[in-house]
């Protein structure tokens, strides 16, 4: 059997095709070629079309099919990784009422906080896990404020993958993982949050169904299987947002191990079995997608708005002709601590382990006879690193210490600078994989399709492509600078 696995990003919609029994990738594809538009109607707003996402996603899953030939009839089993966070709202038509409001909007941040304090921190942090912050349920309460003839419409919320799945089958379903990234979900009494529900004048019946992370979620219309070139019948058995999928994909499963990726946004994801929270709500704890009452899993997720999107504006605003590749060779001949310059990658709306304050993006120390563009991309790289370090000490208080992170090699940890800093400035060994999102998602489609008997056997065909440890040569050039970094840090964010 093959397996396909979607990744709908906010720059992208990625998907894979994965040889069941061998674990080994057949055929994999992303849309658009540069990046899926984001529409700012004001500052700090952030939306896309749906519509979007679905054009990108026939267009990847039709080079999927040239590349399979006649083998994509093998094709069995859907699973969906998706953009966490989001607000798709449909009507008994399960057509989108307006534009979905996406993760990295942070219009809805005062609608969170007044939820957080009408109810309280403690019963928030106890029983949600999190300040309701900027959330789905935050987005919600914004659109009932603000759209309310808009709001008087809605049949069913969804994230973007339960739209996507919904697109597929003509089922509107969600996860039990989906409903706590909404912070619609209590994890004392497991079940959804009434005082949230009633707090915000939400009707229960706006919520789509929950079901597992690996399940049956429904077959695909044959229509759309069709329209996709795909077999008729088979079914989406996985759906999880794209830091509890990554986390999945590089399995991490058990409590202890981390994962981690830096593609628009850069996040840290760890497992535990305990119910952890920080008092600041500065990183946020989810079900995780092997979560049960039995085994109960949660992952803790940092998050960093601004890293692969800061690469991509510097690429775009330094003539748009360097690669990737090139921007990260020239990186690596500039020293650590890129002659005193520095980035502040906080460029792309609310950061939550800055307590949802949005203080922008700042350079520092920039002269004009000593630097060039090169050390631009060393001090964004080591921006975005910096900031990962500022996230992971908040994890720490929370007591989540990695030891090891796993990453695919991919993004972000394509770059020699990128890796280095961060393991140096962590003190943590990094394991790459050969592995993404959409590849994940498949694996994730075998086990909900009962295609994998364990996770051990989704997994025989993950393999380490790499490690780095830290140089301790290089230790004390990367904590001077840290410090410089942290010391901009506080000039900007006051």
């Amino acid at each position: 059997m093959l397996l396909l696995g979607i990744d709908l990003g906010s720059s992208s919609v990625k998907v894979s095709v994965v040889d069941g029994e061998s674990g080994a990738c057949l055929a994999t594809a992303f849309h658009p070629a540069d990046e899926m538009k984001i529409n700012a109607g004001k500052p700090g707003w952030a939306e896309q079309d749906p519509e979007m996402w679905w054009t990108n996603l026939k267009a990847s899953i039709a080079d999927c099919n040239v590349q399979l030939g006649d083998s994509r009839h093998l094709i069995g089993a859907v699973g969906i990784s998706y953009q966490m966070h989001g607000l798709v709202v449909v009507d008994r038509d399960f057509r989108p009422l307006r534009p979905s409001i996406i993760w990295c909007d942070g219009r809805a941040v005062e609608y969170g906080e007044k939820a957080f304090n009408a109810l309280g921190r403690d019963f928030c942090l106890s029983r949600l896990l999190n300040s309701p912050g900027n959330f789905t349920a935050a987005k919600l309460a914004w659109v009932k404020e603000n759209e309310p003839d808009i709001y008087k419409k809605i049949y069913k919320i969804l994230l973007p993958g339960d739209y996507i799945s919904l697109r597929m089958t003509g089922m509107p379903l969600t996860t039990y993982s989906g409903l706590s990234e909404g912070i619609f979900w209590d994890f004392v009494r497991n079940g959804i949050s009434e005082e949230l529900m009633d707090f915000f004048g939400f009707d229960h019946s706006l919520l789509a169904e929950p079901v597992n992370s690996f399940s049956h979620q429904g077959d695909i219309m044959d229509n759309i299987a069709d329209e996709l070139g795909i077999p008729r019948g088979i079914p989406v058995s996985y759906r999880a947002g794209d830091q509890p999928n990554n986390a999945f994909s590089l399995n991490v499963l058990q409590p202890g191990e981390v994962a981690a990726t830096a593609g628009t946004s850069g996040v840290i994801y760890g497992v535990t079995d305990q119910r952890k929270y920080d008092q600041h709500s500065r990183v946020n704890t989810f079900l995780h997608v092997n979560h049960s009452e039995i085994l109960p899993r949660a992952g803790v997720l940092l998050c960093i708005n601004g890293t692969g999107i800061l690469n991509s504006w510097l690429r775009k605003n330094t003539g748009n002709v360097l690669s990737y590749n090139e921007m990260n060779r020239m990186a690596a001949g500039i020293n650590p601590g890129s002659d005193g310059l520095t980035i502040v990658p906080f460029g792309n709306g609310a950061e939550r382990i800055l307590e949802n304050r949005n203080p922008g993006a700042g350079i520092q120390g920039l002269n004009f006879n000593t630097h060039s563009s090169a050390h631009l991309f060393r001090a964004a790289q080591e921006g975005i690193v910096f900031s990962i370090k500022y996230g992971l000490d908040i994890m720490k208080e929370s007591g989540m210490i990695p030891s090891v992170i796993r990453a695919g090699s991919a993004n972000m940890f394509l770059s020699p600078v990128f890796r280095e800093a961060l393991s140096c400035i962590t003190g943590t060994r990094i394991d790459l994989y050969n592995t993404d999102g959409s590849v994940g998602a498949a694996r994730g489609a075998g086990i909900g399709c009962g295609y994998y008997k364990s996770e051990k056997e989704a997994f025989s065909g993950l393999k380490t492509v790499g490690s780095v440890e830290p140089d301790r040569s290089k230790e004390e050039d990367y904590v001077k600078a840290y410090n410089n970094w942290l010391r901009h840090l506080d000039k900007i964010s006051g």
